[in-house]
């Protein structure tokens, strides 16, 4: 899965380096030296393959030891990796690979703490397409990492009908029925009421999502359904209600903040050198 979701780690160099890192040009090439990343908070660790290849992209020669499996929950303070190699590439790096970890760890620890949330319950949490430019790959592969699900990748492998497109359509039934001529990917439903649930049901898509629900009408729908659609809860739920609205039935419920609502992990690279 790491393959998968790994990005061209060039792009986030060129943003950083452009034509050179002329502070790291002061630092003659034949000084060697050691470093050390450290977590100044309670975190999931993810991200390595990000990190690995920022500094391996810029020289094969440095080496990288991991002191914590990717996924694994640490404490502060906690000793993430060790790397050894040239003080010019290790200080280069340094930014980018610190700020792919710090993102992607966080996305993963926040992700944690809602599948954590909903455990026993048989309801799986989503992620959305709410992500940060250019590390949507990035960042659905950490909330897998921190124990949730990923929902449709973009625009282009999931069908997911809104109030818009019903309209545009002409009705539920019609948005789906064109849906399932033009493609045989997943067809997904959003609905607002009990009356759009029920129309939705007829229309027999793979998933309805519940917009805003009541925990009643999550309830009803449950039993509406009869267990022959696949329900998604979606819209105003936190840590704090996520439980609740698990224990309704649905089987999923879709979180915005899992990629969009994160605070980066504070992490610190100390570096020493060992040879000029």
């Amino acid at each position: 899965m790491t393959d998968q979701f790994t990005p061209d780690i060039s792009t986030y160099l060129k943003e950083d380096i452009g034509s050179g890192d002329i502070t790291a040009a002061i630092i003659p090439e034949t000084v060697q030296a050691e470093a050390i990343v450290i977590t100044r908070e309670a975190m999931v660790l993810c991200g390595q393959a990000w990190f690995d290849a920022v500094f391996r992209t810029l020289n094969t020669d440095v080496t990288i030891n991991w002191l914590v499996a990717e996924g694994e929950a640490v404490g502060v303070g906690t000793n993430l990796c060790d790397l050894s190699g040239s003080a010019s590439t290790l200080l280069t790096g340094e930014r980018t690979a610190l700020n792919l970890l710090q993102t992607l760890s966080a996305t993963a620890t926040v992700a944690r703490l809602y599948a954590d949330a909903v455990a026993g319950t048989g309801c799986k949490v989503l992620d959305t397409r709410k992500t940060i430019p250019g590390l949507r790959k990035a960042q659905k592969y950490a909330v897998v990492c921190g124990g949730c699900y990923n929902h449709r990748i973009g625009l282009y492998d999931g069908v997911l009908i809104k109030e818009n497109h019903i309209i545009a359509a002409g009705s539920i039934a019609k948005a789906v029925q064109i849906a399932r001529q033009q493609s045989s990917v997943s067809v997904e439903v959003e609905v607002e009421s009990l009356l759009e649930f029920r129309e939705a049901v007829e229309a027999k898509p793979d998933r309805i999502m519940l917009d805003n629900f009541s925990l009643d009408d999550m309830r009803s729908a449950v039993a509406l359904s009869y267990g022959e659609i696949e329900l998604e809860a979606s819209g105003n739920i936190t840590l704090k209600n996520i439980r609740a609205v698990a224990e309704t039935g649905v089987d999923y419920i879709s979180i915005g903040a899992l990629t969009k609502n994160i605070r980066a992990i504070d992490l610190s690279m100390r570096i020493n050198v060992v040879a000029h």
